[in-house]
Order: structure tokens, then C-alpha cells, then sequence
């Protein structure tokens, strides 16, 4: 890796190979590094101001996000027997649906549902929980609503209600998902999916309860890859002084949050940073991260 190994001590590191010395880590990511400079940099400040992320993937974005924080963290990739300083990766353009997707964000409007646009993809939501999504055919290739909560769901969805007219589908499908995804309501899948998007539903309705006069969805720094598993979700927050801030809703104890918040502002030009959990969820790590970023980041919550 180009360092002297004999001044460094092996510690151990859940995230693949760890170096220490008095003034810096080195950890080198096993595996999948998507989501590793958070608890990274939660391990390393226990034994070195600097970081030094070693990976064999996501380099350009973990450096884009590495650029957010005051504090000294490289990021580094192996080429051959080199290691080379990742190159920071720009944000992908705005992408928006196509005309003939866009066409049915009235009829999903209409079945009750909140038309959404993420990355350019037209879905419907019931408080958060994605109900609809207009796909093209496959066969055919024009563009139509598939009904149902993730890829296999609407597949199914699709087998068992064929005959049913799209319209009727997702009204009886935003009635029944509606029932359940209210505060207080007993368990059910339909309300334990997707909560950081429930949280965002709930704050779009009151921005004032985050001391926002307007509170608008954008894109997430990464496109989410299924619907079932908990990923932070993103808005931009506007105060009475106009002042923007990137708000990144959250739902269990992510090491990962503060940088993906920090990507969040650099990709929609924000000076501030709100990131909204529930209080058991913010540990002291994240306070930490929090207090060693670019833009000014707080937390708070809608309990």
C-alpha cells in the first residue's frame, strides 16, 4: 500500500484491514465499500485525526462525499500494484420521465395516490409506501402503471388481477394501504415499509413542524435499488429567509447518514444539513461526524 507497515499496528476492524498509528488509520474495505466512510470514520476517530479508505469500489463516490467533511480523509484505490487517490465523482444530471410516463401521473393522482418522481421514474405513494410504478412493457415497450409494493409484488399483482381495470386496482390498493399507515395503528408490513418515507410524507405536510415555510421532495444522492429495504430519503427545506437546507429523513441507527446527508447538499447546493430521526437513533458517532462537516448539520426529529 506504499506505507511503512512497521509503524502502524493491526487492530481489529469490521470493515476489512486496519492500520493504526498515533496520526493516521488505514482501512482497507472488504467487499461492497457503498456505504463504508460513515463507520469509518466512527471507528477511526477513536485512534487518529486522519483516514485513509482503501477500496476496490465506489471510489469516485466516497471521495465526492469524503470532500464534505473538514477533517483529513483520502480515499484510495488499488490499479495493479498501485494506489492511485480516487478521483471524486460528479453527481449524475437530473432525469426527468419521459412524455409517455408522464401521462399517468394524473391517473395515479386521481386513484388517490401521490404521483412521485425519483431519478425519473413515475411511482405512486400512499404516506411514503410506493404503490404504483410506470414501467414500459416489456414486449411491447409502451409505457404502462404495474400496481403493487416492489418489482415481484406487482408481478404478481399483475397474474392475479388482469382483468381489473388499472384505475380500480389502485384505489382499492391506496384504501387499503392508507388504513394502515397512520400513527398509532397496529403492526403490519404496510406500515413497517419505508418509514423514513413516512417521515418525509408526514413532514411535507407541516414543513413548519422542522421550521420550514416550504418542504419539496428531490432525488437522493444514489437511486434506491427495491422498496423493501430502509434507505434515508431527501428534501430541500426553504426558511422565511430563504435559505436552503438538505433535510434527510432516516429510520434505525445508520452509521452512513451524516455523509450521504453531506452528498445530499452538495448534490442540490445546499449550505445546511437537517437530518431527521427518531432520538434513539442518533448515537455519538453521528454528533461527531455532524460537528466535522463543510455545512453546518443538525438533527432533529417529528416526535
Amino acid at each position: 500500500m506504499g506505507i511503512d507497515v512497521s509503524t502502524y499496528t493491526a487492530e481489529p476492524c469490521g470493515l476489512g484491514t486496519a492500520l493504526v498509528s498515533d496520526d493516521a488509520v488505514w482501512i482497507l474495505v472488504d467487499g461492497d465499500a457503498s456505504r463504508s466512510l460513515g463507520p469509518a470514520i466512527a471507528w477511526a476517530t477513536k485512534f487518529a485525526p486522519s483516514l485513509h479508505l482503501v477500496v476496490d469500489n465506489h471510489s469516485g463516490v466516497l471521495a465526492r462525499r469524503a470532500s464534505g467533511f473538514a477533517t483529513s480523509i483520502s480515499v484510495w484505490h488499488v490499479e495493479d500494484t498501485r494506489l492511485l487517490a480516487a478521483i471524486a465523482e460528479p453527481h449524475r444530471d437530473a432525469v426527468t420521465p419521459s412524455a409517455a410516463h408522464a401521462t399517468f401521473i394524473s391517473d395515479i393522482a386521481s386513484a388517490g395516490a401521490d404521483p412521485l418522481v425519483e431519478w425519473g421514474v413515475v411511482v405512486g405513494e400512499v404516506r411514503g409506501l410506493e404503490i404504483c410504478r410506470v414501467v414500459d412493457d416489456e414486449h411491447t415497450g409502451e409505457a404502462r402503471i404495474e400496481v403493487g409494493i416492489g418489482a415481484h409484488d406487482r408481478e404478481t399483482f399483475a397474474l392475479v388481477h388482469q382483468e381489473r381495470p388499472i384505475d380500480e386496482s389502485m384505489r382499492s390498493v391506496v384504501d387499503t394501504v392508507g388504513a394502515h399507515r397512520v400513527e398509532g395503528a397496529p403492526f403490519h408490513p404496510y406500515n413497517h415499509l419505508a418509514p423514513e418515507r413516512f417521515a418525509r410524507w408526514s413532514a411535507l405536510q407541516t414543513p413548519s413542524a422542522l421550521g420550514f415555510v416550504s418542504l419539496t421532495q428531490v432525488d437522493p444522492p444514489e437511486m434506491r435499488t427495491n422498496v423493501k429495504d430502509s434507505v434515508p430519503c431527501v428534501a430541500v427545506g426553504v426558511d422565511d429567509s430563504g435559505n436552503t437546507t438538505a433535510v434527510v429523513f432516516v429510520h434505525g441507527i445508520d452509521l452512513d447518514v451524516v455523509p450521504f446527508a453531506v452528498d445530499a447538499a452538495l448534490q442540490h447546493s445546499c449550505a445546511q444539513v437537517m437530518i431527521v430521526a427518531r432520538p434513539q437513533d442518533v448515537v455519538a458517532s453521528h454528533r461527531v461526524m455532524a460537528g466535522a462537516t463543510l455545512a453546518a448539520t443538525t438533527f432533529s426529529s417529528l416526535s
